[in-house]
C-alpha cells in the first residue's frame, strides 16, 4: 500500500500535466532567461541561500531571472520530468521515486549534506536511542515524504519495524503534540521543531537520521533533456545557487537580513521569535554540503535506493546511478 500511495501521487501529477499547458512563467526581463524555480513549502528562512543569490544579483549576472515558486514537491518533480520547467528544489528520494515512474529527472546539486529529518523527544521521556522507540507513541506529519522515509531509516538501523511503535499522524503539530503529552516522540525536521522546543524551555533529545544512515537530502534537479540540450544553462544555475550558499555560510547575519525582504513578518518578529528563526538558519547551515560545495555522495544515493527498495516503493532494477551527477558543478571548484 505504501508503494501505491507514493506512486499514485506521481502518476496523477504526470497525467494531469499531459493534458494541461505549462504553468504561467513570469514575464521575461530583457536579455535574461526567466526561470520559475519551485522550492516547496512556504517562504521561510531555510531558503536564505536562494534569497541571497537573487538579492545580490548572482542569477542575473549569469543571464537568469529567477522567481521562487512555493509549490508541492511531488508536482515539482512531475513538472521537471515533463520538461515544463527546467529546475526545482526537491528531496533526493523524490528523484528516485520519479525515475521509477519514468520521469527523467536528475539531481545536479546537493544543498544539504545531512538528511534533515530526525525524531525529537523530551528528555523526560527516557528515549535516548532509536531502539528506545519500541512500544512508544510516535507522531508524524503523515506517512509520506521525507519524514516517513527518515522514520523508516531510523527504525531499520535500530532493528525495528513500523509495527513495533504506535505511529500516529498528527500533521505539522509536533511541538504542540510533544509538549501536551499527546505523543512521546515526534518525527521532525531537526532544523526546526527542536529549535522551537528549546526556545520554549524544554530539554530535548534529537535522534538524527544522518547519525544512523546517510541519505540524500534536498538539492537542485533538472531533466535529461535540459542536460543534453542546454548544459550551459545548467552550469549557470548551479554556479549562482552555490554562490548564494557560500555567502549564507560566510555571513549568516547578512543572509538573515536579506531574508526579511522575502519572508513575510520575519522583520517584525519579537526578539525571542527572531532568535528562534536565527537558530533555524544556524542549524540549517550546519547541514549544508560545503566540502566540496554541492557534491553528491554516491554512498548516500545507494543507501537511499536500498531503503526505498526495501520499502517496496521502487523496483530493484532501477539504475540509481543515473539519478544524479556531479558533472555540472564549477570546475575547478570556485568555493
Amino acid at each position: 500500500m505504501r508503494a501505491l500511495h507514493f506512486s499514485l501521487i506521481l502518476i496523477l501529477a504526470v497525467s494531469f500535466l499531459s493534458g494541461c499547458a505549462a504553468p504561467a512563467t513570469p514575464a521575461p526581463t530583457a536579455g535574461l532567461t526567466p526561470i520559475r524555480l519551485p522550492v516547496g513549502f512556504i517562504p521561510n528562512i531555510q531558503f536564505a541561500p536562494l534569497y541571497v543569490a537573487i538579492e545580490r544579483g548572482y542569477f542575473r549576472e549569469l543571464g537568469l531571472d529567477v522567481t521562487l515558486d512555493y509549490s508541492m514537491e511531488n508536482d515539482n518533480v512531475a513538472l521537471v520530468g515533463a520538461g515544463q520547467i527546467p529546475f526545482a528544489v526537491v528531496s533526493g528520494e523524490q528523484v528516485l521515486l520519479g525515475r521509477a515512474q519514468d520521469l527523467p529527472v536528475v539531481y545536479i546539486t546537493a544543498w544539504y549534506r545531512d538528511f534533515p529529518v530526525g525524531i525529537a523527544a523530551l528528555e523526560s521521556s527516557g528515549i535516548r536511542q532509536p531502539a528506545d522507540l519500541r512500544g512508544r507513541k510516535v507522531g508524524i506529519p503523515g506517512t509520506y515524504g521525507a519524514s516517513y522515509i527518515g522514520l523508516q531509516a531510523l527504525l531499520k538501523t535500530a532493528g525495528l519495524k513500523e509495527t513495533d511503535i504506535n505511529l500516529q499522524s498528527i500533521g505539522f503539530n509536533q511541538v504542540e503534540a510533544l509538549t501536551a503529552g499527546q505523543v512521546e516522540a515526534g518525527v521532525v525536521y531537526i532544523t526546526n521543531e527542536p529549535i522551537q522546543l528549546r526556545a520554549l524551555g524544554y530539554d530535548v533529545r534529537v535522534l538524527r537520521v544522518a547519525d544512523s544512515l546517510a541519505l540524500v537530502s534536498n538539492g537542485l534537479i533538472t531533466n535529461e533533456k535540459t542536460l543534453k540540450e542546454n548544459p550551459d544553462l545548467v552550469r549557470r544555475m548551479v554556479s549562482a545557487f552555490l554562490r548564494g550558499m557560500q555567502d549564507t555560510v560566510a555571513d549568516p547575519d547578512a543572509a538573515y537580513e536579506i531574508s526579511t525582504r522575502y519572508v513575510e513578518n520575519l522583520a517584525s518578529l519579537s526578539e525571542s521569535d527572531a532568535a528562534t528563526q536565527r537558530g533555524v538558519l544556524t542549524a540549517s547551515i550546519d547541514l549544508y554540503q560545503t566540502n566540496p560545495w554541492g557534491q553528491s555522495d554516491p554512498q548516500a544515493w545507494e543507501n537511499t535506493f536500498n531503503l526505498l527498495v526495501e520499502m517496496g516503493l521502487i523496483p530493484p532494477a532501477l539504475d540509481w546511478k543515473a539519478a544524479f551527477t556531479n558533472e555540472y558543478l564549477p570546475r575547478p571548484p570556485q568555493y
